[in-house]
């Protein structure tokens, strides 16, 4: 029923809100990336209008839902702009519909031997373009199952199609917000936080907008830390696992768990000797990840052939090998390989990358204080940062798992990350898809900075707090 008094109490947040349909329905049916003027200036005043909703109305909860869902649907029926990525989605989800194993033929190799398996392929694979369609897929079970549900409704429709995408992560977007919510509770931080990640317009942009699946992976990643937290372990590990059959990217978090498991006495009787307490909660860090990792397995088998092993691990591995993207310390990396060898070395450098993922990653892991969730959390964070800090390849939709989790921390650096990311697409405004480095060198500055005084600001803090 129309309200008069609730318009005249809220004109203010209502009429920010309104700028930000017209400003997103822009965005949406009226912009093409290599307008970067244009990108440019919306979504810096996109960003100004989240951050004025959120600093000065986040005591109006369920106003700012509001205003979250609704800026969601205003993308309903867009095609991405931004990328390119969903026709590849598509092609996989009929694929399966059509009893054909995705991860076992690459579109390119398939259209060249004038073979048209689905339908509109050819339109599909123009699409997708000839870089995303040499390869071989490397999306995962659940992404998977999502292309085939979608593709099944929607039929010979490719909008058809991407909306029933929109619709899976708008949902899912709406189940974070829940559990979010539900999480910020109970480690008793402040709830609006998690309007930093709903409201976002990097989010709902990328996500919604550019259908790319993160928010998925992110609902089943807080799902699975909401349980954690209420010690429901088990079922914790079996949603952690379709986490990461929808991205693999929280497969990085799982050696951080060990301390949480196995120092973390909370569920355990205190007057049981050490020791003994000690080997139950690493059985039960065990059983844990024997959890996901036969979830993980069970999710594969219908895909499962020799074939796919190979094809999947060669694809993976170009993402340390070939790509290259929006980087930070690899460019440096990459511009002294030129110097000393006038060659482009990604092939020697891409070998080391994992190495110094697992020891970063074993060094988190133990010599970093994990026993409660929210240690774990800002690990967790700072892993995947460095991560990200020393990778090939940075498209902008990977910062969402930073941001998200930097909800429940004090750590704001992915929040100037997210606004400044939107640099990269400036690559897309010659016709050659080239970057500009000190485009990249500015982004990177400006995050390196904000990270460098987070992290020191909070040592300072902790040295004077035993003082």
């Amino acid at each position: 029923m129309f309200n008069p008094t609730f318009l005249r109490l809220n004109r203010t947040p209502i009429l920010l809100a309104l700028i930000s349909v017209i400003l997103y329905a822009v965005f949406a049916y009226d912009l093409v990336r290599t307008d970067y003027t244009k990108l440019l200036i919306l979504y810096a005043a996109l960003f100004a209008l989240f951050y004025k909703l959120v600093t000065t109305y986040s005591g109006n909860f369920k106003l700012l839902v509001f205003f979250a869902i609704l800026l969601r649907f205003v993308f309903l029926f867009a095609t991405p702009t931004l990328s390119q990525d969903f026709y590849r989605f598509i092609w996989d989800g009929r694929m399966i519909l059509e009893g054909m194993n995705p991860y076992l033929f690459t579109p390119q190799s398939l259209i060249e031997m004038g073979k048209f398996p689905i339908a509109q392929a050819q339109e599909l694979y123009n699409g997708m373009g000839a870089l995303n369609g040499s390869h071989y897929t490397n999306y995962p079970p659940i992404k998977q199952f999502i292309f085939a549900i979608a593709g099944l409704f929607a039929g010979k429709s490719i909008i058809g199609t991407a909306i029933g995408f929109r619709i899976f992560i708008i949902a899912a977007d709406i189940g974070t917000l829940y559990f979010g919510k539900k999480l910020l509770e109970r480690l008793k931080m402040p709830v609006h936080n998690i309007f930093w990640y709903i409201l976002n317009p990097f989010i709902v942009i990328e996500l919604t907008g550019s259908l790319h699946f993160e928010g998925i992976m992110i609902f089943f990643l807080i799902l699975s830390l909401y349980l954690l937290h209420m010690d429901k372990w088990k079922t914790a590990a079996v949603i952690f696992a379709l986490s990461v059959s929808v991205k693999l990217i929280p497969l990085l978090f799982l050696p951080l768990f060990f301390q949480f498991f196995t120092k973390n006495n909370k569920s355990s009787n205190t007057d049981d000797p050490i020791l003994k307490r000690t080997e139950l909660n690493f059985t039960k860090l065990l059983v844990f990840y024997s959890f996901i990792g036969f979830t993980i397995l069970i999710l594969f088998a219908p895909f499962y052939s020799s074939e796919f092993v190979n094809n999947y691990s060669k694809t993976v591995q170009l993402w340390f090998s070939t790509f290259e993207f929006n980087a930070s310390l690899y460019y440096v990396a990459r511009e002294v390989g030129y110097w000393v060898t006038g060659y482009n070395e990604i092939a020697i450098i891409g070998k080391y990358i994992p190495i110094l993922t697992i020891v970063m990653l074993l060094l988190f892991t133990f010599f970093r204080q994990n026993t409660t969730l929210k240690h774990v959390i800002v690990s967790m964070l700072l892993a995947a940062t460095l991560y990200y800090f020393i990778s090939t390849t940075i498209h902008p939709w990977y910062l969402a798992t930073l941001l998200i989790l930097s909800v429940f921390t004090n750590y704001k650096f992915p929040l100037v990350w997210s606004l400044m990311v939107i640099l990269s697409y400036l690559a897309y405004a010659n016709t050659e898809s080239t970057e500009n480095l000190w485009i990249i060198a500015l982004e990177y500055v400006v995050v390196y900075s904000v990270f460098a005084w987070e992290v020191l600001k909070k040592k300072t803090a902790k040295r004077q707090s035993f003082k």
